[in-house]
Order: C-alpha cells, then structure tokens, then sequence
C-alpha cells in the first residue's frame, strides 16, 4: 500500500493508506457529539421517533430499501451510497424531502408516503434520461443522463459521453491485465499540477478515488482492479454546473459497476429500474470504533469521547481494562501489548492558524491511515478523517504529538460514498502530558525520535 507522508515527519513502518479532502468544497461541520457521559450517569436514551422510522424502514425489502434511498438521491435529500441501511443520512434525508413535500416531517413514511417519493425520484430520473446499461468497449456498467450527453466517441479502451457545449464527459475506460495497475493510475491522476488541485484521494488494494478542481471545473475519478484488468470512471464537468450535476455525480457513482460478471445479480424488482449498485465501503471489514497510541508497554492512550457508551473495549481481539479515565481522555490496560513504534515526544508550542498536521488513524486488518489535516488555534482539526478515527493522534511537521482527535460522529455525511473533510474536536498536548503524568507514564523528551510511529497505532473495538 502507499506510503503517506506530510512534509519532514519521518513516522512510518506499518502500511499506510491515504485518504486526502472530498468532494465538496466547503463541507459543513458535522453535528457536535454529545458530551460524554460522567462515570455513573446512565447513557443517553435513544430517540423513539428515530428508532421507530429506522423499523419501519428496516421491515421493508431490500429491493424497497434501496429504492427509497435511491429516490432520495435524485430529490436532492441522500448523498451517500445506496446500501438499504438505514442510518442518520436516511433519517435526515427522509425528514427534508417530508418537509419539503409539506409532509409532517418525519422520517416515517406510509406505502402512499413512499409510492409519492418513489414517483418523484423516478420523474427527476426521467428529465436527464437517466438509464443504467453496458458499455461494451470498456466492459463496464453505468448510468449515464442520456438527455444531457447526446455526444458520444470511442476511446482507447473504452466509450466518452459529452455534452452539446462539451461542458460535461463522462468516461468508461479499461485496461487488460498487466498493461497498468491501481498504483500507477493513481500516481498519474494525482501528479502534482499548477493548473488542478486534488480534493480527495483514496487508495485501496482494489480500488481508488480521486476528486480534483481547476479554475473552472469539476472531476471525479474511479477506478478498480479486478481479474480481467483494471475499469475506471472518470467525470468533468463545468463547476457552474455543479449545484445541478453533483446529484448527478452521486447517482452515477452509485450506478457504476466495474465487474459486471463478478458482481451478485440485482434483485428483479419495479423499482430497480436505478440499476445494480456496486458493492458498498459498508461491505467492507469494519472499521474500529476508536484509534489508540501506545504510550508504554500494555498501555493504550485514546480519547474519552472516542469511547463514550463503550464498556468494554478489545485491542486485538483482547479485553483492555480502563486503567485511568477523566473528562478528556483514557488509558486502557492492554496485557501483553508491545509496541513496534515510538510514542512521540509532546509539542510544547501552541497551534499557528491552520497548520499542517498528520492523523494516523487505526483501519481494519492492523493497517494505518494517513490523514494531513489543517490544525487551527482553536484546536479544532479540519481533515478527511474516517470512522475510527477518534482518539488519533495528530502530529506536527516536527513529529510532535499535537494532540488526540477527541470524537468521531457515529453518521458522518458522504459524497458519492467518501467523506469529505470536516471540523473536529481535539484534545491538546498540554492536557495529554498532564493527564499521563498523573497517571505515572513517563512522557518523552522533546528531540525523541519519531521513526516508525505507525507501530504505536492500534485499533480499539468496542463490545457494548
């Protein structure tokens, strides 16, 4: 896997993945978590009106789930994949197109409330001529707005569809096997230029994204390896188009099949008429639900909000005692752990405006994510972070620990299935030397080494 690194920070000895910025420009905040509970304070109750829509939506069938989520996407109220799940995005989305249909507002919707939404998407699809077919040159399956793309030429290895004012190209391209591979159409669509600047970049062993912007537009690229080679989706478009195509971006995105063979057959259903789906992140090995830096032999350090309502977290498959815990942060007893890394000296020097950091943070199967993120005076974080990356550690251009990113949200937004940068909380190094120091952990000196910091990142589970 590549190898991320942020200007001097000399950090790295276990792989490391790189998630960059998203795809819209200024993201807002997500909504601020609740503070944590006080030791010996009940959990916040759950909210009856969410968990009644949320078994409403869950009793019906996949096929309905989808459909509902897809529609959602064409009335401009769900920017996230489309898995049946249901979720805070499907409440939130359910609830703005209710009150803008001068419904009751709510995410509940009865089999009128739905044939109406249903309609509705199925309307906005019918305006662009949106269709979901094969495109054989490039062996790939996407839905294109046909009304919108009435140009189409083919490409080595695939079909472009354009516009009439050529302001919007969608692209399908393949390549055979061992004519190119994920890490070099990846290096070559994020090749610094003077021109573009990349927004987002995700690279995994099977499949990458890359959003950028120039003066004047828009991308959005994908593309997966698989057996018969490699398949992409590549978009431009006007950004003046943007408040109008971004919909479409996302609809697109979910539409795209690069495997078509290799992907489960789409259930028969009236309205999956939007197409097949490809496989969800979701599907994917689950994230942990906090990160954590070995400060010590069998000691973990995270934060407190990171594992709020969790009683009982696992490192490695193994029970971890909460040994010290205050307001701000955590430290778990680990038996047995050692690490393979340096626990970082802490910075001493207040934050400049917006600064540029690093977040490791803990993902499935012992890898780390390399985040750079902007850390402002206030000390809050922004950056493309994603889930499980509460309590990571951030680090300056120096290799000092800056400090711990205080909480994750449990829902937080997506765009065409990636989460774009966000503001987060954090907790300051001064309040981490303080607190280990209480707790009798020596804290390095500053001028400590920082090779191989990735080693200290472990993932923390959570069994409630």
């Amino acid at each position: 896997m590549a190898v991320c690194a942020a200007r001097s920070i000399a950090l790295l000895a276990a792989p490391i993945l790189s998630p960059i910025q998203g795809l819209s420009q200024s993201p807002p905040a997500p909504r601020p978590k609740s503070p944590p509970a006080s030791p010996g304070k009940p959990a916040a109750t759950p909210d009856p009106a969410f968990e009644a829509a949320k078994a409403a939506f869950e009793a019906l069938p996949e096929a309905e789930r989808k459909g509902v989520q897809d529609a959602l996407v064409w009335t401009g109220d769900f920017n996230g994949v489309v898995t049946g799940t249901f979720g805070k995005r499907t409440h939130d989305a359910l609830v703005a197109y209710q009150k803008r249909a001068g419904g009751a507002g709510t995410a509940s919707l009865d089999p009128a409330g739905r044939g109406a939404l249903l309609k509705a998407g199925a309307a906005a699809r019918s305006t662009v001529g949106f269709a979901v077919k094969s495109d054989p040159a490039s062996g790939t399956v996407l839905g294109l707005p046909e009304r919108l793309l009435p140009k189409r030429a083919a490409i080595p290895g695939g079909t472009r569809w354009q516009s009439a004012d050529g302001r919007i190209t969608v692209e399908a391209k393949s390549f055979p096997p061992g004519e190119t591979s994920l890490e070099a159409v990846f290096a070559r669509i994020t090749a610094p230029s003077p021109e573009r600047r990349v927004t987002y970049k995700l690279q995994r062993p099977d499949f990458l994204v890359v959003t950028a912007e120039t003066a004047t537009g828009k991308s959005y690229i994908r593309y997966a390896a698989g057996e018969t080679g490699v398949r992409g989706l590549t978009l431009g478009y006007d950004k003046a188009l943007a408040e109008t195509f971004d919909r479409l971006v996302i609809a697109i995105a979910n539409s795209f099949v690069p495997f078509p063979d290799a992907a489960p057959a789409a259930p028969s259903s009236p309205i999956a008429r939007a197409g097949p789906t490809p496989p969800p992140l979701a599907d994917r090995p689950a994230a942990p639900h906090a990160t954590g830096l070995l400060v010590g032999p069998g000691r973990v350090l995270t934060s407190a909000a990171a594992l709020d309502g969790c009683t009982s977290p696992r490192i490695n498959g193994q029970a971890a005692r909460i040994m010290v815990r205050d307001t701000d942060l955590i430290l778990l007893d680990g038996a047995g752990l050692a690490s393979s890394g340096v626990f970082p000296p802490l910075r001493a020097e207040a934050a400049v405006p917006a600064e540029a950091v690093l977040v490791l943070s803990a993902e499935a199967g012992g890898a780390v994510t390399a985040a750079p993120g902007a850390l402002g005076q206030d000390g809050r974080i922004t950056a493309p972070l994603q889930p499980g990356a509460g309590g990571a550690p951030i680090v300056d251009p120096a290799g000092a620990l800056a400090g711990l990113v205080s909480a994750y949200p449990a829902a937080p937004r997506r765009v065409a299935g990636v989460v774009p940068p966000a503001r987060y909380g954090s907790v300051a190094s001064a309040r981490i030397g303080q607190f280990l120091t209480a707790a009798g952990v020596p804290v390095p000196a500053a001028g400590a080494s920082t090779v191989r910091l990735a080693g200290a990142i472990v993932g923390i589970a959570c069994q409630p």
